[in-house]
């Protein structure tokens, strides 16, 4: 996909210099500046200037195996005070009747190659390790072949950590890779599969040195279908360390169907690490965030996007990274704070290339998420282009 340059020219006055985008033709409009509504704060003004997969058990274990009493601790994520709504189809998936179960009540029966041949299967996965946490070192991504159904649903239980080890993406959904199979004629366009993780945790995944579809997505990564992320973890996950427009430590997501929404529900993000995107990062895709944490996350690129010159790139959206022309971000119920940008966003980065993109905040805190190169004024840890200034209500920024 082509960068595009997009000439900033913030507030205060000092310079200008070229923020990138991911469309076509240049435009030098200003950034939007904060005309919030509700209570939200608008402190502190702008500052800087932007440069620029063994034990697979079989199918028709229904109803699933009822574990045995744990002691140990059960996944627990998202925001429990977020109080925003939930939509019916940003809920959790039934499992109660799996179409496969990875394990067979031991924690070695809960292996890597497991994983990988369920989720090539396809279908309902639950996990039986046993009554204790357990966590799974991926020697292999999972890949999601297109042809095994229409629906791939994870479900750890809440006890299940799914660890690519430093070394490796753990998940991936691509229905325009020839090698995962095609399912219609039109790739970058269609609803299935829908990919659903509930209740998991996404461990110290890396996606470093991939290049499939400009990389990213160092625990998972998502082109076409629906994916959807409900009561999980990512915590310590990497992807490329410089890059302009690359992202998404935790999760990467491209062409979903009709634009719909990619749902992030009670999850909670720490300590992800990339280029831009330290936890979400996409390109014209758009998200629905309720019930969520994001802390700790750092994008550690320099240059921005497209770089600039002398500069590798990147450097944006400490936490979320969204570029492209049409699409919404809606954030409500979540908490954003201590995350970093060493470029634009220490929060939140979005451009919308034709300014059609809106974006809501609602009772939700950002705080403490240090832009170091540039932010909109009048949103702390913000970076925004788009149709409008941000619909805020109920919420605090500082």
């Amino acid at each position: 996909m082509r960068l595009k340059l997009v000439a900033v020219l913030l507030l205060l006055g000092v310079a200008t210099a070229t923020l990138p985008g991911c469309g076509g033709a240049t435009d030098d409009r200003q950034p939007v500046t904060a005309a919030a509504t509700g209570t939200a704060t608008a402190p502190a003004p702008a500052t800087g200037t932007p440069g620029g997969r063994s034990g697979l058990g079989g199918p028709g274990k229904s109803p699933s195996p009822k574990p045995s009493p744990s002691t140990g601790a059960v996944l627990k994520a998202g925001n429990p005070n977020g109080g925003a709504t939930v939509p019916a189809e940003a809920r959790a998936v039934d499992t109660s009747r799996p179409t496969r179960t990875v394990g067979t009540g031991t924690p070695a029966s809960c292996t890597s190659d497991a994983v990988v041949r369920a989720v090539a299967a396809g279908g309902i996965i639950t996990f039986d390790c046993g009554p204790e946490p357990v966590t799974i070192r991926m020697k292999a991504t999972a890949k999601v072949r297109n042809k095994a159904g229409a629906r791939i649903v994870l479900d750890g239980g809440g006890k299940v950590t799914l660890s690519g080890g430093g070394q490796r993406r753990i998940l991936y959904l691509n229905t325009c890779d020839p090698a995962q199979g095609f399912t219609t004629s039109h790739c970058q366009n269609q609803d299935h599969p829908q990919l659903t993780v509930h209740t998991l945790t996404f461990a110290d995944g890396n996606s470093t040195g991939e290049r499939t579809e400009g990389g990213g997505g160092g625990a998972i990564f998502v082109r076409g279908g629906r994916v959807k992320v409900v009561n999980s973890r990512f915590t310590g996950n990497r992807c490329n360390r410089t890059g302009p427009d690359l992202g998404g430590a935790a999760l990467r997501v491209l062409s979903q169907y009709d634009n719909k929404p990619v749902y992030v529900v009670n999850s909670t993000f720490t300590g992800g690490v990339c280029a831009n995107g330290a936890a979400l990062s996409s390109i014209g895709v758009s998200w629905t965030v309720l019930n969520s944490v994001f802390t700790g996350n750092k994008a550690i690129g320099s240059g921005a996007n497209p770089a600039r010159s002398g500069t590798p790139g990147g450097g944006s959206g400490g936490a979320i990274y969204c570029d492209g022309n049409e699409f919404t971000v809606r954030i409500a119920g979540t908490l954003i704070e201590n995350n970093h940008a060493n470029e634009g966003g220490g929060a939140i980065f979005f451009v919308s290339n034709n300014r059609t993109g809106t974006m809501k905040i609602e009772r939700s805190t950002l705080r403490r998420n240090p832009s170091e190169g540039f932010e909109t004024q009048g949103l702390p840890g913000i970076f925004f282009l788009g149709a409008r200034p941000p619909t805020i209500t109920s919420s605090r920024l500082s």
